[in-house]
């Protein structure tokens, strides 16, 4: 059984550039291994995380993630049973902020600010579909480890 979970947190402490490559890399590589593909995005210290894959290692990892010191505040937005997953292309895509168009935040949510915690589940998983069709996700597939 599929399931997809959407989470937004605020980091804890600043992240270099460095710190947030590192966590890319690290979640390409483990996700590669439980068969777990998604979205990542940060912005403004806050992270916005869609998983997709079998319930378990999808549960698992979002289980690690609560217990992750970088993380404050995780907030589960969304959670539900999938027939087909919408990410699968991704081990871990990493939303380039550059190509973020403005009007989409207001599509979506209530300003042109990306705050994932006044959005739905919904709403989110949206976004990120036009985000994937603009090409505004940095290519990260198992082949980009």
């Amino acid at each position: 059984m599929l399931v997809r979970l959407v989470y937004a947190s605020r980091a804890s402490h600043d992240l270099s550039p460095h710190d947030l490559q590192d966590i890319v890399r690290r979640s390409r590589e483990h996700n590669t291994e439980d068969g777990i593909t998604g979205l990542l995005c940060f912005s403004g210290g806050t992270f916005i995380q869609v998983l997709e894959g079998a319930r378990e290692p999808v549960n698992a990892r979002y289980k690690r993630i609560v217990m992750d010191e970088r993380h404050d505040t995780p907030t589960l937005i969304d959670y539900e049973e999938i027939s087909e997953r919408r990410f699968a292309g991704w081990a871990m895509g990493q939303v380039n902020l550059q190509r973020l168009n403005t009007a989409l935040l207001l599509k979506y949510g209530e300003t042109q600010k990306l705050d994932p915690f006044r959005m739905t589940g919904a709403a989110l998983t949206a976004l990120f579909d036009e985000l994937v069709t603009a090409g505004a996700i940095e290519c990260s597939g198992p082949e980009s480890r």
